[in-house]
């Protein structure tokens, strides 16, 4: 059966004066990422860039005219598909070789995947059987033609870094545990924090081969403590403080191991 042609594929939500949401609905929910456009007086931030089927710098372009620096919050496919347009890149030291060589290790698109038939990917909590879209962009689109093209980075960023914008700052969180160098952008003014991967509402992919839950209890104790009025997550729904809180505590609750169990454990 042949698949449907999408009549537009991205959708776009402006949630107010300075942040807007788009989205690919026609990709499935495991790599659906939202793309955080954060308006500047000086640059606007592109946080992340979905699976790049279609261009989303064109989309960009028509709502704003201003410079543009996109932001990687990790390496994931899902994220950094269309980071080549954009002439500014920006990621953590851990991952810029990713971004700019399209390496697999780290796009999760090696030579095992498949973009017509993702059965192979196991992925706790996401049913993953069948192609990675729903519809096509185009009828002559070529699904089995996609790829993950490489960016140009043009700066790497430390943990405590800062990315201004000309009226708006942003503190660079280093957030292992997901990956290597996963990144938050964290606004104490406004009390927005943009969390990538590290945290959304939904399950948490810590299995992967490159993740590490140590590292990932550590970032939910970090993020736990910090005072944010709204998370916009690298997946799904916004949320609040409270609810960040709630799914930190989760985490490292079904993940720590008791201090009994270690202190009696065999050396």
């Amino acid at each position: 059966m042949a698949m449907q042609i999408a009549d537009r594929w991205f959708e776009i939500r402006r949630l107010d004066d300075d942040i807007t949401l788009l989205w690919e609905p026609h990709v499935v929910p495991l790599l659906r990422c939202n793309i955080w456009l954060v308006r500047g007086r000086d640059r606007d931030l592109v946080i992340d860039t979905g699976m790049g089927v279609c261009s989303l710098k064109e989309i960009v372009r028509k709502l704003t005219d201003r410079p543009l620096t996109a932001i990687a919050t990790h390496v994931h496919l899902d994220h950094v598909g269309g980071h080549h347009e954009f002439d500014d890149c920006v990621i953590h030291r851990l991952e810029a070789d990713g971004l700019s060589t399209a390496d697999g290790n780290w796009t999760l698109a090696d030579d095992s995947f498949d973009p017509t038939d993702l059965s192979n990917l196991v992925v706790p909590g996401y049913e993953v059987d069948g192609p990675m879209l729903t519809a096509l962009p185009s009828a002559g689109y070529d699904l089995k033609s996609f790829k993950i093209l490489p960016a140009r980075v043009t700066r790497t960023v430390e943990d405590g870094d800062t990315i201004d914008v000309g009226d708006r700052s942003f503190e660079v969180m280093h957030l292992p545990g997901h990956s290597p160098g996963g990144i938050g952008l964290w606004e104490s003014a406004s009390g927005v924090l943009f969390s990538g991967d590290a945290l959304y509402d939904g399950p948490l992919l810590d299995g992967l081969h490159h993740s590490s839950i140590p590292d990932y209890i550590r970032t939910m104790r970090r993020l736990r403590e910090i005072p944010a009025r709204v998370v916009h997550a690298g997946h799904n729904d916004s949320f609040g403080r409270d609810r960040l809180r709630a799914m930190a505590d989760d985490y490292v609750r079904a993940h720590e191991k008791p201090a009994a169990s270690l202190v009696n454990s065999p050396s």
